[in-house]
C-alpha cells in the first residue's frame, strides 16, 4: 500500500504500479495505523509462494524500461571488444543495425549511440560534430532505414570530437567556455535531428543549452524530437571505461569539475532539473546511477516528470568484476540493481546490461 494512503488511514488496497511505488507522504512522524498485530498479521504470508510475490510486487521491471547504450566504430563488419567493459564492444554501423534489431526483438524500445571518432578527425573545436556525414549521423540514418520502430537517442556533447577530451571549447587557460560551446551544441543537435534522431540528449552540462536547442528544433520544425537532458550529471570517478570506449581517456586534460556537478550537492541538482524543464526538456537524467538513488528519488518527488538514470560504465564494470571474482551472481545482481532504479522513481534506465536483462525478463 502506498505510504500516503497508509498515513491517511485508508484501507483501500493499492493497485500494482507499472513503475515505482513512490508517493508523497504527509504527516511526518506518524505511524501507519494497524488494524491487527502478530500473529493475526504475518507479513511473510504473502511472500510464501512465487505467484503471491509476483502479485504483491509494488514495482515492476520490463524490457520497455531499458535503453541500450551502444558504441559506434568506423569500418564494416567490426566488433571491437572494450577491455575495461567486458562483454561490451564497439560496432561498425552494420553491427549497430544488428544490435538494434536484437533490441527490437527483445522488447527494448530505444538505443543510445556514442561514437568513437577517429583521432585524425578530433580537433580543438570539435568540428566533426557538425559534419552531416559523421559516424553518428551515418549510424542514425542506417538505423531509421532498417529498424524504424526503434527509438534512437543521441548524445550531444563535444568530448567524442575534441582533441582535448572536454565537452566544450576551451579558452587560453583551459576553461570550458559556456556560451560559445552552447552555440556549437545547437548545431550538433540540429545535425543529428536532420539525420533522424528521435531523442536529443545533451550531456555537456553547459548552462542554458536546453533552451537554445529546444528553440532551434522548433524553428527548424523538428517539433517531435524529444530532449532528454542530462540534468544532474556529476563529476564522477565511475566514467573511466566509457572514456576508453569513446577514445577520450588518454586525451582528457585535467578534469570536468568546472561544469559537471559536485558529488556533495543535492539541492543544486534540483535547481539544474528545474532550469532544464523550464527550458523545454521532455525528460531528465541523473548520472551516475546507484550512487545517486537519493537524487533520483528527490527529483521524482519534487517534479513528477519522467526521470531516467544512467547505470554508467564503472557501475557495469564493478558488477562484471564481482561476477568474475565469484563474489556475485550476475542475473540476480543485474535485476536487483535495475529494480532499485525503478523503485526510486525512474521511468527507465540506460544500462549496458540491457540485452541481458531483457532476456531474463522475457524468460
Amino acid at each position: 500500500m502506498p505510504v500516503a494512503s497508509l498515513l491517511a488511514g485508508s484501507t483501500r488496497p493499492a493497485e500494482k504500479s507499472p513503475g515505482h511505488g513512490l508517493a508523497r507522504a504527509s504527516g511526518k512522524g506518524q505511524k501507519p495505523p494497524m488494524s491487527a498485530t502478530y500473529p493475526a498479521v504475518r507479513l511473510r504470508r504473502t511472500r510464501a509462494s512465487a505467484w503471491s510475490r509476483r502479485m504483491h510486487a509494488e514495482t515492476v521491471l520490463t524490457p520497455a524500461d531499458l535503453i541500450w547504450p551502444l558504441f559506434i566504430s568506423e569500418g564494416d563488419g567490426v566488433e571491437d571488444p572494450i577491455a575495461s567493459l567486458p562483454g561490451v564492444s564497439r560496432w561498425s554501423v552494420d553491427g549497430i543495425v544488428a544490435r538494434a534489431k536484437e533490441a527490437r526483438d527483445l522488447g527494448i524500445p530505444c538505443i543510445a549511440l556514442f561514437p568513437n571518432t577517429p583521432k585524425h578527425l578530433r580537433t580543438d573545436d570539435g568540428g566533426e560534430a557538425l559534419n552531416p556525414d559523421n559516424l553518428m549521423c551515418r549510424a542514425i540514418r542506417a538505423l531509421k532505414h532498417a529498424v524504424p520502430e526503434i527509438g534512437v537517442l543521441t548524445d550531444v556533447a563535444l568530448d567524442p570530437y575534441t582533441a582535448h577530451g572536454h565537452d566544450g571549447l576551451l579558452d587560453e587557460t583551459g576553461y570550458v567556455l559556456n556560451d560559445q560551446t552552447a552555440e556549437v551544441l545547437v548545431g550538433q543537435a540540429l545535425n543529428q535531428a536532420a539525420a533522424g534522431a528521435d531523442i536529443i540528449a545533451p550531456s555537456d552540462m553547459m548552462d542554458g543549452r536546453v533552451g537554445l536547442i529546444r528553440e532551434a528544433l522548433e524553428t527548424e520544425n523538428y517539433v517531435n524530437v524529444q530532449i532528454m537532458s542530462y540534468a544532474a550529471k556529476y563529476a564522477s570517478g565511475f566514467y573511466g571505461p566509457f572514456r576508453d570506449a569513446v577514445g577520450s581517456r588518454g586525451l582528457l586534460k585535467g578534469d570536468k569539475k568546472t561544469y559537471q556537478m559536485d558529488s556533495a550537492n543535492a539541492e543544486e541538482a534540483l535547481r539544474e532539473v528545474a532550469l532544464d524543464l523550464a527550458e523545454g526538456a521532455d525528460s531528465v537524467m541523473v548520472k551516475p546511477g546507484l550512487p545517486y538513488l537519493d537524487i533520483i528519488l528527490r527529483v521524482k518527488s519534487e517534479f513528477q516528470v519522467p526521470v531516467f538514470a544512467y547505470q554508467v560504465s564503472g557501475e557495469y564494470a564493478m558488477i562484471e568484476a564481482a561476477v568474475a571474482a565469484g563474489a556475485a551472481e550476475r542475473d540476480a545482481v543485474v535485476l536487483e540493481t535495475l529494480m532499485a532504479f525503478k523503485r526510486a522513481g525512474c521511468s527507465g534506465v540506460l544500462t549496458y546490461h540491457a540485452a541481458h536483462a531483457a532476456r531474463l525478463l522475457n524468460a
